[in-house]
């Protein structure tokens, strides 16, 4: 079969440093070249991604009019030169829109909520010919309101990447890794820290200015190098892997409806089980009580950190070999492309 994958503008596939969805294409395509698939990548001309055909965009912002009327060119130009047999965009769906009156079968995967103007009208205009899949049921759900079908398919980590740690110290630190924002919750896990006196390790990035900067100012760096809160920076993949096997548990308190969360499935991917809250997908991805807790308020987290001893940190790590690894995420997208046909 012959797939054309395609990735926003923005970042390379796959990416230097962050860009979460530029891994996901990546191990598409080497995940569908080791199956005897053909794959053709439309990115970043910095990509370095060892599709079998590639095709750089001319546009870099997916927010630009001009750009957006250039990489839609560039598209269809791909499917005339690369003749796939299905269109899979990770990219914007204006980008379709010469393809979108014809038959080849194509399909646009949503990473965030989905515009329902947009997801409407290209239902309309595909005529059949378009299938919409999410990162999550809850992003499905939302995106069925405008019509089309769709199918939740989460998203991967690198399993072997991953070191899993059977066991950690008695003294082992809460790790909160994540954007230091208010939607985070990393105010929230310093209080549970506190309350529950472990140590907490702060990753992530974090903002100068703005509101995100004053959260950062005024929630988060008072509480810094006192009662064993640290901040240790932003990480690479070697020592995201370190910072999540070393902890006890990664909290991350969500206040907001999150999309997916690849960092979750790297904790599991670790043996580490996750305390965050049921909200967004985090219900698709940790089974409460299993491995990890989900919580409403401080006082649950509190509880779910005394209990983090009754955590079999095995399962965590089953959990993410069956459910999130490239594996398995591939074989779900192998099996929609097949009956696309």
């Amino acid at each position: 079969m012959k797939i054309l994958l395609t990735a926003d503008p923005e970042l390379p596939v796959p990416p230097k440093l962050y860009g979460g969805i530029e891994r996901i294409v990546d191990l598409l395509v080497t995940g569908l070249q080791s199956r005897g698939h053909q794959v053709g990548l439309v990115a970043n001309p910095d990509s370095t991604s060892p599709a079998n055909q590639f095709f750089p965009w001319q546009g870099r912002r997916s927010q630009h009019n001009l750009d957006s009327v250039k990489n839609a060119t560039v598209l269809w130009s791909a499917v005339q030169r690369f003749q796939p047999d299905v269109v899979h965009s990770f990219s914007r769906i204006l980008y379709l829109l010469p393809l979108l009156g014809s038959a080849l079968p194509k399909i646009m995967s949503y990473q965030r909520n989905p515009s329902q103007r947009t997801t409407s009208w290209g239902t309309k205009l595909a005529k059949g010919s378009l299938t919409f899949t999410g990162c999550s049921d809850y992003i499905c759900r939302l995106g069925r309101n405008a019509g089309g079908v769709w199918h939740p398919i989460h998203n991967c980590v690198e399993i072997e990447k991953y070191t899993f740690q059977p066991t950690v110290a008695n003294d082992a630190p809460l790790v909160f890794l994540s954007r230091i924002e208010r939607i985070k919750g990393a105010h929230t896990a310093i209080a549970v820290a506190r309350k529950t006196g472990h140590r907490l390790l702060i990753a992530g990035n974090y903002s100068t200015s703005g509101e995100a900067g004053r959260y950062w100012q005024e929630e988060i760096v008072p509480h810094l190098g006192r009662d064993g809160i640290e901040y240790v920076g932003t990480v690479n993949d070697a020592q995201k892997n370190d910072l999540l096997g070393q902890a006890a548990a990664m909290i991350v308190p969500i206040e907001w409806e999150e999309p997916f969360g690849i960092v979750f499935a790297e904790a599991l991917a670790c043996g580490t089980p996750v305390i965050s809250c049921p909200r967004g997908a985090l219900p698709e991805i940790i089974c409460d009580g299993v491995d990890g807790y989900l919580v409403n308020s401080i006082d649950e987290a509190v509880t779910a950190v005394h209990q983090l001893t009754n955590i079999d940190r095995h399962k965590c790590r089953q959990r993410a070999e069956q459910y999130f690894s490239a594996d398995a995420i591939v074989d779900k997208y192998e099996n929609l492309y097949t009956t696309l046909r």
